[in-house]
């Protein structure tokens, strides 16, 4: 199927997300007991529902989405472009708004698929349900039910490097790293995110972390479709 796609019919994306309030004890009771229950296989009796309370972004039930990034090949002739662009804010109603009208408008055709690494474990269902959560309606391209296997336009570097192996997973920081691709995680990683939100309130510096791991997301794809990964000069960031 991969080898079939035009560059320019994939949407590449990655999001990041934080705990829906910042500290354990903003949460009603009812919540905290269900956060509680959900997270008791994980965190086992090692900590306490409070102390976890800093993994909860991974768990669209408790945690939103503060940015999404997209990338896209943009194809002219004998050159090759690619665009960054960022939905970020404290306003979730917006980024998921904003990012479905994205989908809609420019998205919205049989040919276009949906690319992620661990996407369909993680930022494919989180979108989709953080749009349920905000009810908005899911947008045909985020919108599985009914459809067969074969019909989901959603492509997963992490699946891809598997090569059929379901017990293997390799972090995209560790992809890049074997593939000769420049890090995503320079400056801050994932579990810093909530971090630079509630406390230093450094938006800017989320969306451009969450730029770059989009960024690596479309050079792992290009080293594994055997294609020349993207020079700084062809990678361009446009604003909101």
């Amino acid at each position: 199927m991969e080898n079939k796609i035009k560059l320019n019919n994939i949407l590449f994306l990655d999001i990041e997300t934080v705990p829906e309030l910042p500290i354990f004890k903003e949460l009603n009771t009812v919540k905290q007991e269900l956060f509680a229950q959900k997270t008791q296989y994980q965190r086992k009796e090692e900590y306490s529902p409070e102390e976890f309370y800093d993994h909860a972004g991974i768990w669209a039930e408790f945690g939103k989405i503060v940015c999404i990034s997209v990338g896209f090949f943009d194809e002219h002739l004998e050159s090759l472009s690619y665009r960054l662009k960022s939905f970020y804010g404290e306003n979730e109603v917006k980024i998921l708004a904003d990012f479905k009208n994205l989908l809609e408008r420019f998205y919205n055709k049989k040919q276009h698929v949906l690319c992620a690494h661990n996407g369909k474990e993680f930022d494919f269902p989180y979108i989709a349900r953080r749009m349920i959560i905000n009810n908005i309606e899911l947008p045909e391209k985020l919108n599985l039910f009914g459809k067969k296997p074969w019909e989901v336009a959603h492509l997963d570097t992490l699946e891809m490097w598997k090569f059929g192996d379901y017990k293997h997973y390799t972090s995209l920081n560790l992809l890049t790293n074997i593939l000769g691709i420049a890090s995503p995680k320079e400056d801050i990683d994932g579990s810093q995110v909530a971090q630079v939100y509630y406390e230093e309130k450094d938006l800017n510096r989320i969306a451009r972390y969450c730029e770059n791991d989009t960024l690596a997301v479309a050079q792992v794809y290009l080293r594994l479709m055997h294609l020349k990964i993207l020079k700084e000069e062809q990678i361009i960031r446009v604003e909101v």
